[in-house]
């Protein structure tokens, strides 16, 4: 030991003699940094509750709980992060995490209280002192602990994409969507807002773990049509995403669509063991759409025998002869269907209710009936001269594509309409080398399609002619014209509240001549294979049925869905009702099975 180590000890008395560095009233002067990580801020309006912050806390301290006001919000969990102090250790992570940007921390630090209980609470619900406070910590603008744009898809150009009908989205390799996968917080708020509530960070989740076929069994509990979804689904989940708060939402469709890919269709049987245990009842489905046909198949598993009553020569629906191949192959499409059909579902084509087979003797027949036609009955544009030969139906357009039948629509084409059906008419319509024109009532912001579908048709160089109310179709003398009369619309407020209406301006009219207009406003059902005694004891208001619970109908024995049935008219609503259809009529034919112990 040298000589320095025995004498150390002794400096330390010099200390005493000198003036301490303390404050007297340390709670009084000592105020935070500007930045400092003191007591927790939650901007209770803006937070979503996706529960990031409590997934990321080490330390246990964030409880996610109910508050009621915030209840039944859509894409609000209706949940807010509930602080306990005796375990939280300031880190900020949860701030860091915060998908809203709703959390911060404030630069307040003493808070004395004798009751242990207080130092839980729950923040931006219970009024504390420092919840106004503007200094103390927040996320550095730009920050995120996951990156905030998605992976980009490969994808044709527009230049490509019209010159066939490949698919123009070409999927995800796996590097990019196991890291599109990285970037998910499983927050569960897109389940909650999905109609059939698929369970989505768990397949996301085997898409990182690199298990394609535990996602395959995931997406077959609640889905089974994962390969026409993960392309053409309305993608309602990532509307809500919280990651798209601050910036892009996850690919959730795009990931759906990664893990079927994965996967060959021979596998199929072994990895969703289609081994089936017959009850001895027969259903009756009419419409083979993805409505029809989810009903099939989830009442097939439940051991039913199931026959399914299709007019059309193949299945699908308006999934097969409504949305082109460029956006859903056929090969896809078949993948699902195929599937169904492999656990002993009975599909019968070519097959007109009211013509072929009586609807009566298919309630004497079967011990339930579940009905999903769809809408297959264009709208009229309620104008003189629409019965013009040279005006067609975007519906009938699309169906003699989707057959691979010419629908001679001619070199320069206006397409009447804003929903989806417009934009593939007229995208289909490109494809066939025509110059195209939408023209739509109210502004394009208001257009119902999907915003993609909108976005790509501008960029296929459809022009879209906003505020265009048609007036009249005429007649030019030739069998390949045709001529449509519109006027401007001015948009007038609507002193109920609702959505501004457009009015039709007298004054500025315009005329133009196509080679055909495409008359794609809408759609409605045809109930006419229901004798109007049996239709009597139905709910049917508008051509649509009113279901009940579990989609059941006024009829005991008759359980409807899809477009009919519902108001979204969606595939995945469709898929939905037809799952929830299947659950009903397991209640009513096995009563039994369900009873209240």
């Amino acid at each position: 030991m040298s000589l320095k180590d025995l004498l150390s000890p002794f400096f330390v008395w010099q200390r005493a003699f000198e003036k301490p560095w303390t404050n007297m009233r340390p709670i009084e002067e000592r105020p935070g940094a500007p930045a400092y990580r003191g007591f927790h801020i939650n901007l209770a309006d803006s937070c979503i509750g996706c529960g990031s912050c409590h997934s990321i806390c080490q330390n246990e301290a964030i409880d996610m709980v109910p508050v009621e006001e915030f209840s039944g919000r859509p894409g609000d969990s209706g949940l807010r992060p509930r602080f306990d102090y005796g375990r939280c250790c300031w880190c900020a992570l949860c701030v860091d995490i915060c998908t809203a940007n709703s959390l911060h921390m404030s630069n307040e630090y003493t808070w004395l209280a004798r009751d242990p209980t207080d130092y839980h609470f729950t923040a931006g619900v219970e009024e504390k002192p420092w919840q106004d406070s503007e200094l103390g910590y927040h996320r550095a603008e730009g920050y995120h602990l996951y990156p905030p744009k998605r992976i980009d898809m490969d994808m044709l150009t527009a230049d490509e994409s019209v010159q066939s009908f490949d698919e123009v989205v070409n999927g995800y390799s796996e590097e990019q969507a196991k890291l599109e996968a990285d970037r998910c917080v499983e927050c569960g708020i897109c389940v909650a807002t999905c109609p059939a509530h698929m369970d989505v960070p768990d397949y996301i989740r085997s898409i990182r773990d690199g298990d394609f076929e535990t996602g395959l069994q995931l997406m077959y509990r609640t889905n089974p049509f994962p390969a026409t979804c993960g392309r053409i689904c309305t993608h309602r989940c990532e509307e809500v995403c919280p990651v798209g708060i601050t910036g892009q939402p996850i690919a959730i469709r795009w990931l759906k669509r990664f893990i079927v890919d994965q996967v060959d269709s021979i596998d199929y049987a072994r990895i969703l063991d289609s081994e089936i245990i017959e009850n001895g009842h027969k259903v009756a489905v009419i419409g083979a759409g993805p409505g029809g046909l989810s009903a099939a198949y989830y009442l097939r598993k439940k051991g039913y025998s199931v026959t399914v009553y299709e007019s059309q020569e193949t299945g699908g629906g308006m999934l097969r002869y409504g949305v082109p191949s460029y956006r859903l192959p056929d090969d896809a499409l078949d993948k699902d269907i195929d599937y169904i059909i492999s656990v002993g579902v009975d599909i019968r084509y070519n097959t007109i209710i009211g013509k072929d087979v009586m609807f009566e003797d298919l309630l004497g027949e079967y011990d339930a009936i579940f009905l999903s036609t769809g809408l297959s009955v264009p709208s009229s544009m309620r104008i003189n001269g629409e019965d013009h030969p040279r005006v067609l139906s975007g519906l009938q357009v699309l169906a003699d594509v989707a057959r691979g039948k010419d629908p001679g629509i001619g070199r320069k084409v206006a397409v009447i309409g804003g929903g989806n059906v417009a934009m593939d008419a007229a995208r289909v319509s490109r494809r066939l080398g025509a110059d195209v024109d939408i023209l739509y009532r109210r502004r394009i912001s208001e257009m119902p399609a999907d915003p993609e579908e909108i976005k790509e048709s501008q960029e296929e160089k459809c022009n879209l002619v906003e505020k265009a109310i048609p007036v009249e179709i005429m007649d030019t003398g030739s069998k390949k014209q045709v001529t449509i009369k519109w006027g401007e619309a001015e948009m007038v407020q609507d002193p109920k509240g609702g959505r501004p209406r457009p009015v039709l301006q007298e004054d500025r009219m315009h005329t133009e001549t196509y080679d055909c207009i495409i008359s794609a406003i809408g759609q409605g059902s045809n109930l006419d294979f229901i004798t109007p005694a049996v239709q009597e004891q139905l709910a049917i208001e508008w051509g649509k049925f009113t279901p009940g619970e579990y989609q059941r109908s006024e009829l005991e024995k008759i359980f409807v869905g899809g477009d009919v049935a519902n108001r979204t008219a969606d595939a995945i609503s469709a898929i939905e009702d037809g799952h929830h259809a299947a659950r009903g009529i397991d209640r009513f034919l096995k009563p039994g099975a369900y009873a209240e112990n």
